[in-house]
């Protein structure tokens, strides 16, 4: 009989396969496939974020997020994966964040919270007794340099974007975002175009609770979530 892809070759995570494989790390990769869409865009002032937001009927309505983070007042994530694996990712940004302002003064920079997260995933692909995050960030702010956007993976590279998608939906908002992002969009309609993308993705069932919003506006250049009020407003101009 022949043995499963990758049998034996994912039992450890230092072990790679004939073929330069680490089969944990692509399992945390498609745990991110399997997430939640989550779309980030930017132009040469502000930020927008958009993610699909999954509940039951059930559940009781809480502040916040559970896909869309603020790591310090000029950045924010957006997430695709594991939610629980990114809290820990993202409470260690947070600290990272204090700690250089602390020491030097100034707020950290996106481009330094995102090369601090991917050195910290990166470790967990090289040490025993443990498992790669299953969890893929679009991690974008406002400092210095103007706007960024950034993406990080289980393996702990990271890429650049104007505009990016992560998570079930990313090819289907990918396309859409190649057709219709331009570099020097206006912030009106920036706020519009993750929404769009969502809606070609979730058509009608797209509404204030199946969707969480945030902006960094150059206005203020502070992390900003909106309220069940603020989205339906936005909604509206689809």
């Amino acid at each position: 009989m022949f043995q499963q892809a990758g049998r034996g070759y994912d039992m450890a995570i230092t072990q790679f396969s004939p073929e330069g494989r680490l089969f944990q790390v692509e399992y945390a990769i498609e745990a991110v496939r399997r997430g939640t869409t989550a779309i980030v865009c930017r132009n040469k002032n502000s930020v927008v974020f958009a993610v699909e937001k999954k509940s039951s009927q059930l559940q009781e309505e809480t502040l916040g997020s559970e896909k869309i983070f603020k790591i310090d007042d000029h950045i924010g994530v957006a997430i695709a994966g594991l939610t629980a694996d990114a809290r820990v990712l993202i409470d260690r940004a947070r600290v990272q964040a204090q700690i250089n302002l602390l020491n030097y003064d100034e707020k950290i920079s996106v481009k330094d919270s995102t090369l601090n997260i991917c050195e910290y995933k990166q470790v967990f692909t090289q040490n025993a007794g443990v498992r790669p995050f299953g969890v893929s960030f679009l991690i974008s702010g406002v400092d210095g340099n103007g706007p960024s956007l950034y993406l990080t993976d289980p393996s702990g590279a990271m890429w650049s974007y104007y505009a990016f998608a992560i998570g079930s939906g990313a090819t289907e908002a990918r396309v859409y975002l190649e057709e219709h992002y331009k570099e020097d969009i206006i912030d009106e309609e920036l706020k519009l175009l993750p929404l769009r993308a969502l809606k070609e993705l979730m058509g009608d069932n797209l509404n204030k609770n199946t969707c969480d919003v945030a902006f960094i506006l150059k206005e203020d250049k502070t992390f900003r979530l909106l309220s069940f009020d603020e989205k339906e407003e936005l909604l509206n101009k689809l």
